[in-house]
């Protein structure tokens, strides 16, 4: 078992994605083979798991504030990250319980790891709450994410004679909007945190490193310029494409292949795959994601008030 451990790990990332793909590929097609395909299903479009039908149509002359499931997952990790943090405040104990101990270990990771461990203490204090709540928040809706909820208007069930959406999975952060607003508000946010620290000069010259010769200068300012912007995307799109992919691979894995092929035998192969990439999304990249992002956002709001700048 050490001899193909070491084997495995001495491999070229390619030859290492081909071990894993090329035995799965080919038992697809003895599958096929053997047990043959019952046809392509063309009603199942797995595009549809995402798509945001209004639930309650609200219109303001050009702006649509309709309710849908990505206001539903918006406003649980809300109240969820709300009621948690009040529930555990309010019953704080000298022998705390399990629920409690980690809620306090990964808000001793927020305020000392995240924040303190990014940005200068009086800013620190200053903007613990942000990050914190930032943190908190992205960590409860990428939890919520993998919880099968009825939300699936596409498809329905009946439950006592009911008429109900179908259970799907999905996660507010996996829709670029939700991201991209909560990247928004730290962008804003770091410059006018220093610009009150340097003044809008003080502010912009720190963009330059000191020390740079003097022709050098306007080229490293437009770079940094130019960076500054892509975080916005930078910061938006991993949170988002992260929960997506994560979702559509346990879409596919967990049913969706075996429906979009025909091939039921197909599932035998394809749903442990569909747990293993489950687990691995709610333990490890559902905190993982909620991480990055604060960490982010403590180190550009340190680096905006720091005398070096960034």
């Amino acid at each position: 078992m050490r001899r193909v451990g070491k084997w495995f790990r001495g491999l070229k990332r390619w030859q290492k994605a081909a071990v894993i793909v090329v035995p799965f590929i080919t038992l697809i097609a003895v599958l096929y083979a053997g047990f043959g395909s019952a046809g392509r299903n063309q009603e199942y479009q797995p595009q549809n798991e995402f798509q945001l039908d209004p639930w309650v149509k609200i219109k303001i002359g050009g702006l649509d504030l309709s309710i849908n499931k990505a206001v539903l997952y918006l406003f649980l990790a809300a109240a969820l990250t709300s009621a948690v943090m009040i529930y555990i405040a309010k019953r704080m104990q000298e022998r705390p319980n399990n629920v409690q101990t980690a809620v306090e270990a990964m808000y001793d990771l927020a305020n000392n790891n995240i924040t303190r461990g990014n940005m200068p203490p009086d800013y620190a204090l200053k903007w613990f709450p942000v990050v914190g709540t930032l943190f908190f928040f992205i960590w409860f809706s990428n939890l919520i994410g993998y919880i099968p909820l009825p939300t699936n208007s596409m498809e329905t069930t009946t439950i006592f004679g009911l008429e109900l959406p179908s259970f799907a999975l999905y996660a507010a952060t996996a829709n670029i909007s939700v991201p991209l607003a909560l990247t928004l508000v730290v962008w804003f946010s770091y410059h006018v945190e220093g610009i009150r620290a340097h003044g809008v000069r003080g502010y912009l010259a720190t963009f330059v490193p000191s020390g740079t010769p003097g022709p050098l200068k306007p080229l490293l300012f437009v770079i940094e310029v130019i960076s500054h912007f892509v975080r916005i995307i930078s910061l938006s799109v991993r949170l988002f494409a992260n929960l997506l992919a994560g979702h559509l691979l346990i879409l596919f894995m967990g049913g969706g292949m075996v429906v979009l092929l025909g091939l039921a035998a197909l599932g035998a192969v394809t749903l442990p795959v569909a747990i293993v990439f489950f687990l691995f999304e709610v333990v490890l990249i559902a905190t993982l994601q909620a991480f990055i992002f604060a960490t982010l956002t403590a180190i550009y709001l340190g680096g905006a008030v720091s005398e070096e700048g960034h």
